[in-house]
């Protein structure tokens, strides 16, 4: 049973209850990602079989390192730069890092958003007529790949507007009545329209040839290291944690709220709803395939082409496709709506406690710059390859580094595994120890540092998606580089003078306005 948060908490911002808690955290671990990029992944990587690897990376990589973002938010009451500083003043730089890689998601991830919502009202008239690729691409994005423009798309620019105006909306009515209250009536929502598209994409020709081509095993694909490391990236980008989203939530939880069974309830959750869009989307694939008689495996495409080549072709051919165009991208607007307010929080809540601001005015402090980077840079004919390439570069070279860094640092050199288990267990339904403190400092770093190192093994070999090396090197390397120095040099700036850097539940409040 949780207990109202004490006073302090209620003056930076909290959560009502551990159920809205819950809520928002399955709402910033189901993205896009779930929908568009699991039932790839697991596809190209044994099929059926997949499902071992999977589940061992959740076990052993993704649950371990969920908690470990709980204790630290949770014990600390801060955003990530704070809590990390209130654990040892030396890490606090790993929070800032985290808090860059944040921004840097908000501002492209707002734009696949724009795209879904736009193509929320194109499925009920089936806009892209009969060639929905030269449609998304040429028509609708106007695709320019001479490099950088400043071109703008109406088309885009419009609905981009929009989604940071609903974004910051949320955002400036606080934790819960803002983050909280949108939780508990997006997920529902979520949830109820992929069932009902589900359902329905199980009832069209062909969706049992889809559905056999996803799930037949290949068992002998689990003797392949890149199956299991696909593994565990895949628990790791699905479940929000090792760049302070599940750090800043954690600090807007009662005191004696039970964390590690809260954990279990979103990582099982998140994992849920990835088996349900799998079954979906592989589902619509296979009737796809019949319908132009081709084999499965023709059809099958992940991100951006799945989304908005591939499932516009389907809603064209399909009966009743725009009840099931109106479900597919109203799903991906609200999955990404959810998930942009968590990451942007994360920026939101580390502005608030270094300089000790209003929330209104933090938001505008960050979403303000935000909104605006945002449209000059993926409202444009050029937005589309700037996206690809920042996304790319900042979730392995972003996400993946400063997780495994910030894991090694707090296992190793800080040695706070013992005192953050001991945090969680006061009230967790779940008890860490020697195995937990095993798997955050040796199984769950050595996985993701394999997926890293081979990454860049293989982005060095070949660069990413033929772009130009300076493209590369400003938008890529020079992207994931910039949060990593910035965020050592904000580290280094003072606090303001009201906040309390003590550690652990000694911390008192870092600011006195009340969250509105």
């Amino acid at each position: 049973m949780t207990t109202a948060p004490p006073e302090q908490d209620q003056r930076r911002g909290a959560f009502s209850s551990r159920r809205v808690f819950i809520l928002a955290a399955i709402g910033s671990a189901v993205g896009l990602g779930n929908i568009w990029r699991f039932p790839y992944v697991a596809y190209e990587n044994g099929g059926g079989a997949f499902v071992i690897p999977y589940l061992v990376a959740l076990l052993t990589a993704g649950l371990p390192f969920l908690f470990l973002d709980y204790a630290l938010g949770h014990r600390h009451r801060g955003s990530a730069p704070l809590s990390f500083a209130r654990q040892s003043r030396r890490t606090e730089g790993l929070g800032w890092w985290q808090v860059g890689i944040c921004f840097m998601i908000a501002i492209y991830y707002a734009a696949v958003i724009a795209y879904a919502l736009r193509y929320t009202f194109f499925s009920v008239g089936q806009s892209w007529g009969d060639d929905p690729e030269g449609y998304f691409f040429e028509d609708f994005l106007q695709v320019d790949g001479s490099g950088i423009t400043t071109d703008v798309v109406v088309g885009v620019l419009v609905p981009l507007l929009v989604v940071w105006a609903a974004v910051l909306l949320i955002m400036g009515l606080g934790v819960q009545k803002g983050i909280g209250a949108s939780s508990v009536v997006f997920i529902p929502l979520l949830v109820v329209a992929f069932v009902v598209l589900v359902v329905r994409s199980l009832f069209l020709p062909g969706a049992a040839a889809g559905l056999d081509e996803l799930f037949t095993p290949d068992w002998g694909a689990l003797a392949n290291a890149s199956v299991w490391a696909a593994a565990f990236g895949q628990i790791f980008f699905s479940l929000s944690i090792g760049f302070g989203i599940m750090i800043t939530y954690a600090s807007y939880v009662g005191r004696r709220t039970d964390m590690t069974g809260s954990g279990f309830v979103v990582g099982f959750a998140n994992s849920g709803f990835e088996l349900l869009a799998g079954i979906g989307v592989f589902a619509a694939l296979g009737f796809m395939a019949q319908a132009n008689g081709v084999a499965v495996d023709e059809v099958v495409a992940d991100g951006i082409g799945l989304a908005f080549v591939a499932f516009p072709a389907i809603i064209s051919e399909a009966p009743g496709g725009a009840l099931i165009g109106v479900l597919f991208f109203g799903s991906l607007v609200i999955a990404g709506l959810t998930s942009l307010v968590s990451v942007l929080e994360v920026v939101v809540s580390a502005v608030r406690d270094k300089l000790a601001l209003t929330r209104l005015t933090a938001v505008a402090v960050v979403g303000g710059p935000a909104a605006l980077i945002s449209l000059a840079l993926f409202s444009t004919t050029s937005g589309l390859s700037v996206l690809d390439i920042v996304d790319y570069f900042i979730n392995r070279f972003g996400i993946l580094l400063v997780a495994v860094v910030s894991m090694v640092v707090l296992a190793w050199f800080v040695r706070a595994l013992p005192g953050l288990a001991g945090h969680l267990n006061r009230h967790g339904s779940i008890r860490l120890g020697r195995v937990w403190m095993a798997l955050v400092a040796i199984v769950a770093p050595a996985a993701l540092a394999f997926v890293l190192v081979r990454d860049f093994l293989d982005t060095l070999e070949e660069p990413y998606g033929g772009y130009p090396g300076w493209m590369l090197g400003v938008f890529g390397w020079g992207a994931a580089g910039l949060v990593l120095v910035l965020g050592f040099v904000l580290a280094a700036l003072p606090w303001h003078r009201s906040v309390d850097l003590r550690p652990g539940e000694t911390a008192g409040t870092d600011r006195e306005e009340v969250d509105r």
